[in-house]
């Protein structure tokens, strides 16, 4: 199994009606600015271990790093809910640093899900971000006012599906199980790294079977349309320095299939006032699991 450096110590934090978890590593320099981890969609706070284990003594003891389960997964409460909606991590964001760092400047990274998030949150307070890093948060495709009839009736569909328990996750029957899904999903994860990642992302129930620590309606579509020009003014707002990291594969292309490319994405990003764009080579996705040496040292020489 792989071998962690740096221990994490856990605390929660009532947060919006749900008790959140949070990880931190290291005992922090009082007035160092923070580092906060924003994890993806069915993903975990843990999940940055092997980053945090690659960032060099010198910055990881200088400064507190934190990463938190969002609601609905890890070891964050799963509030009574059908479906998810994407501005509630933004209040919960908002929430959490109030909450631990109150009048003190952040640098925040976000990964998909969680680099979506940041971009957003971080053109609504821009003054509470230092650095931002951004990596393969590649927001959603353009939408027609059209397609919202549509949209409606696919959500209202989807909760019915949700009601039956048609969208419950496969349970395993243990954590190899949960194992050998991670590395069927990113090929270049290896046994060690999944193995340990496995104890994290999932847990054991009362009938022994090991289930995946995200909430099944998670997976229910949002009823509204995503719109590109509101965006782009969350974008022109950011008054951060932004690091917009991507992997060597093209995910974007391998999930939109045309629909939405990189080339796209690269024409929104001109809407950031001070950007900095950056390729990890030999990655998918899940480049914090793929190449998390590159990627420490890209975040540390970003945010010295």
């Amino acid at each position: 199994m792989y071998q962690v450096q740096r221990e994490s110590q856990s605390f929660w934090v009532p947060l919006r009606g749900c008790r959140y978890h949070v990880r931190q590593w290291g005992t922090p320099t009082p007035g160092a600015t923070p580092l906060v981890l924003a994890h993806g969609w069915m993903d975990v706070a843990a999940s940055w271990q092997f980053m945090v284990d690659a960032f060099s003594e010198a910055f990881a003891q200088q400064r507190p790093i934190i990463a938190m389960d969002w609601r609905g997964y890890g070891l964050t409460e799963s509030p009574p809910t059908d479906s998810y909606w994407f501005p509630d991590y933004l209040a919960d964001l908002d929430a959490l640093l109030d909450a631990l760092y109150p009048d003190q400047s952040i640098d925040l990274v976000g990964h998909s899900m969680g680099g979506n998030v940041v971009m957003m949150y971080a053109g609504t307070r821009p003054e509470r971000i230092r650095r931002l890093v951004n990596l393969e948060g590649f927001g959603m495709p353009a939408t027609r006012p059209a397609q919202a009839p549509g949209r409606m009736g696919q959500w209202l569909d989807e909760l019915k599906a949700q009601r039956g328990g048609s969208n419950d996750l496969k349970p395993y029957a243990d954590a190899a199980g949960v194992a050998s899904r991670l590395m069927k999903t990113n090929q270049r994860l290896g046994q060690d790294k999944a193995t340990w990642l496995a104890q994290h992302w999932a847990q054991p129930g009362s009938d022994g079977q090991w289930r995946i620590l995200g909430d099944a309606a998670h997976k229910v579509v949002n009823p509204y349309l995503f719109h590109v020009d509101e965006a782009l003014e969350m974008y022109r707002r950011i008054a951060a320095p932004v690091l917009a990291v991507e992997a060597s594969d093209d995910s974007l292309g391998m999930w939109w299939k045309g629909k939405y490319t990189l080339a796209e994405f690269h024409e929104r990003l001109q809407a950031v006032p001070v950007l900095e764009k950056a390729t990890i080579q030999d990655a998918g996705h899940m480049l914090h699991h793929d190449q998390p040496q590159t990627l420490a040292a890209m975040i540390e020489k970003f945010t010295r």
